[in-house]
């Protein structure tokens, strides 16, 4: 897989950067019976207020309806192709069971049109096989981690990230997050083996505005450039610096957030290493 860089013949082109997905992506349509619509909300909510500010707009979607949970156990599926979904940052793996049953997981880096895999108690530690934390050798990469044992995979999904078990006492698994966290999981949890693909998603550079505009963002204006009345960053004779502590918000509270964090939260017992621990 590789990066596709534009000669700038038009403004648009410079600096802009696609990875060619026709290396990887070996099937264009979707599986039908596997997707749903997708309605947009413009980033308001049930009562038509703005929660989210600069959303909107956007190509349509249909939406892949993923197996986060890989709760088929035993039963051999086939990857019948790798699809790119523009739901998320990662490609995903259409499967075909040994019952002829059809599903999507998230594909991770290595695997091929005609590998098996299977979601198991116990099974071969190779990229898109499922095991339970307490089966996975210590040292293996794995993906799609489950925070409750049968809920599904909340953690490690995004394009590129893995996460790896690096031991085990009691009950509990140790996992270092991509992040760098180092949290406790349920042996009972189930995870993926391997590192999601798509590593050069990082890599991307969009470009243009026009393609902010595709995945749905709707322009933002500085605060600075706005009247007194409508941003506490507004007014001023030419380019007057901020007058606070720091950037705030247009409702006055600081922009680079500021920490909401109880002091004893329920889940503290199961971080070992936070992420931002000097």
């Amino acid at each position: 897989m590789a990066i596709k860089s534009y000669k700038p013949i038009t403004p648009g082109l410079r600096g802009r950067s696609v990875v060619k997905h026709s290396e990887v992506i070996t099937k264009k349509e979707p599986e039908k019976s596997l997707t749903i619509g997708l309605k947009k909300k413009g980033g308001r909510n049930n009562t038509g207020k703005i929660t989210v500010r600069h959303r909107g707009g956007g190509n349509r979607r249909l939406y892949r309806i993923i197996d986060f949970k890989r709760e088929k156990l035993n039963v051999p599926a086939k990857v019948k192709a790798i699809e790119y979904d523009p739901n998320r940052s990662a490609y995903i793996a259409l499967l075909t069971y040994a019952d002829g049953e059809k599903r999507y997981i998230l594909s991770p880096l290595g695997l091929k049109v005609g590998d098996t895999v299977v979601s198991a108690d116990v099974t071969e530690v190779k990229p898109g096989n499922a095991m339970p934390l307490k089966n996975i050798p210590l040292g293996t990469m794995v993906h799609n981690i489950e925070l409750i044992p049968g809920k599904g995979g909340v953690l490690v999904r995004a394009a590129g990230a893995a996460a790896q078990v690096l031991a085990k006492e009691g009950n509990y698994a140790h996992i270092r997050m991509p992040s760098g966290e180092v949290r406790m999981v349920h042996l009972n949890c189930r995870a993926t083996i391997g590192q999601i693909g798509n590593l050069d998603h990082e890599n991307v550079n969009w470009g243009k505005a026009g393609i902010t505009r595709h995945k749905g963002f709707r322009p933002s204006v500085r605060g600075a450039a706005m009247n007194p009345v409508d941003h506490p960053h507004g007014g001023g004779e030419g380019k007057a610096p901020v007058g606070h502590p720091g950037p705030m918000t247009p409702w006055g509270k600081p922009a680079l957030g500021y920490k909401t964090r109880k002091k004893h939260k329920p889940s503290d017992k199961y971080i070992i290493r936070r992420r931002n621990s000097k």
